[in-house]
């Protein structure tokens, strides 16, 4: 009769060893990749939201600067025409203080009803006397009444937008109107206010779009005029939508990508990180976590292929636990606690820990991996995914606390002028000197750039401001950089005496930092708006 197994038989040693080898790394290679595919969601998460933060604060800054900017031209307008008998020269004077003192526009001019440019500033420009021909400048002044103008080639062969306003003499005739130019393509405030830090050492930036998708501002100045239409985020904004999503853009690059209307301008801004740079960080990451794993997990495989030689038992509880974990299902903490348990059987009893002390690894390696996606890496200080984490607890807890917005002045001159390296010192030691003049109970956070957040809990708009004054003096005369006096400018807003909304909150304290920049830097701003208890 011929034998039933008659081929080469394994011995229960060696079976036992490769089930164990297998068991160890099976188990580790599964843990490993789900806590990349984790991370990997994780990142992404995290820099489209970091990235819509920004495109929505840059969106509120232009918003704002833009009805300055009509605020001024509805100023100018009323005092002449309250001053209607001026002469020509009187209202180029007139444009001329504008032009200079308020530094918004490229240009200033007085268009009559007939076409006819009566007065510009600066005069230089050359264009007094001509008369404006069919285009977006003649249908703002055929519309008579207030306009902003999609980017064209203006007389001076430049290419700009045009604000107008309409100007009416007493007996409400129409006189015209003043338009403020800004010159895309030359230095202008839309640079001054966006032009800092437009692209990141990571590859972010963020570009300025008109409704029909041209270009306004890019970090490189040759594509501004572009048309982008094809770009899907693009798209959204000229439909005025906001929002956030993984794209490919018009080059074919895949970004992160976060995009904020101005609803002011109906501009929008789109603020953007190569997916690439989330994945090789992502890579660094994982290779990090491997090079932490590797001998703790070699020491773990050597133990247990010795102990598997002498023990057959307990494998049948590695086997299992191996199992569970393929079918995806979670180490339970009762599980864990029953690794720990004393066995009766020396060897067993190693093994048992030697798995447990592996899940403990694991797991202090992805709190590190979470902590440093929710601190800045330059400064220490907590970033803005922790800000938002802090302001969600507290917003859904009612709780009172100032908001307090901090910005270096001038902080681009620092980097122009004393470098990166010294610009990043100066921030480092921004950060310290913040740390030592807030409560433990006080947050700091590093928002971007040169701009830090302070939540200060319990503490109304006027505990806040003496904070902030003791900050603001305190920076004064630390020698942040040296041979130069560095400060900063401030703006405060209270939760939930001013408003209820946290998006209401930093737009609140944002103006009231604009307005501290505005009125000289170096000041404290408190917002005076919102719903006062």
């Amino acid at each position: 009769m011929k034998p039933l197994f008659n081929g080469r038989k394994v011995n229960l040693a060696t079976l036992l060893t490769s089930l164990v080898s297998a068991s160890v790394i099976l188990t580790l290679l599964i843990l490993t990749v789900s806590s990349y595919h984790s991370n990997k969601n994780s990142l992404a998460t995290t820099y489209l939201s970091l990235n819509y933060s920004k495109a929505e604060k840059m969106s509120h800054s232009v918003d704002s600067l833009f009805i300055s900017m009509r605020n001024h031209l509805e100023t100018t307008v009323n005092f002449l025409e309250e001053n209607e008998g001026m002469s020509d020269q009187e209202i180029h004077e007139q444009l001329d203080l504008l032009q200079t003192s308020s530094g918004y526009f490229n240009s200033l001019s007085w268009i009559d009803e007939t076409g006819v440019i009566r007065a510009i500033s600066p005069n230089s420009i050359g264009l007094k006397g001509e008369k404006i021909a069919a285009g977006p400048a003649r249908d703002a002044l055929d519309a008579e009444q207030p306009g902003l103008t999609v980017p064209y080639m203006g007389l001076s062969n430049r290419l700009i937008i045009l604000m107008s306003q309409p100007i009416y003499s007493k007996d409400g005739a129409y006189r015209g109107m003043i338009g403020g130019t800004i010159f895309l393509q030359e230095q202008n405030v839309l640079n001054h206010l966006l032009g800092n830090d437009a692209v990141e050492q990571n590859g972010s930036y963020y570009y300025v779009v008109g409704p029909a998708g041209t270009l306004l501002f890019h970090p490189k100045s040759e594509k501004i005029g572009e048309n982008v239409i094809g770009n899907p985020v693009v798209r959204q904004l000229t439909q005025g939508k906001d929002g956030k999503e993984l794209i490919t853009n018009t080059e074919g690059i895949p970004m992160l990508a976060a995009y904020s209307h101005v609803s002011e301008a109906g501009w929008g801004i789109v603020q953007q990180t190569p997916y690439s740079f989330a994945e090789d960080l992502l890579i660094d990451q994982f290779l990090q976590v491997l090079k932490n794993l590797l001998l703790p997990s070699l020491l773990l495989l050597l133990l247990s292929i010795f102990i598997a030689r002498r023990l057959a038992a307990p494998f049948t509880h590695l086997g299992n636990l191996v199992n569970g974990l393929a079918e995806g299902k979670a180490v339970s903490q009762p599980l864990k606690d029953n690794l720990m348990k004393p066995h009766w059987n020396r060897e067993a009893d190693i093994l048992t820990k030697s798995v447990a002390i592996a899940f403990e690894i694991l797991e202090r390696n992805n709190q590190e991996l979470t902590h440093s996606a929710l601190t800045d890496a330059l400064t220490g200080l907590p970033n803005r995914r922790k800000l938002e984490e802090v302001l969600e607890g507290w917003s859904s807890q009612n709780r009172h606390f100032s908001l307090l917005i901090l910005d270096i002045d001038h902080f681009k001159s620092i980097n122009d002028t004393f470098g990166h390296q010294m610009g990043d010192q100066a921030l480092k030691g921004l950060a310290e000197t913040l740390q030592t003049l807030i409560r433990n109970t006080d947050y700091c956070f590093r928002y971007g750039g040169e701009e830090f957040i302070l939540l200060l809990p319990d503490a109304d708009r006027l505990a806040a401001y003496q904070v902030a004054e003791k900050i603001r003096k305190e920076v004064e005369q630390t020698l942040l950089v040296p041979g130069r006096i560095v400060t900063v400018s401030i703006g405060i807003s209270e939760f939930p005496t001013q408003t209820e909304s946290l998006e209401e909150l930093f737009r609140l304290a944002d103006t009231a930092l604009y307005q501290s920049k505005d009125e000289g830097r170096n000041r404290i701003t408190v917002s005076s708006s919102g719903n006062p208890s």
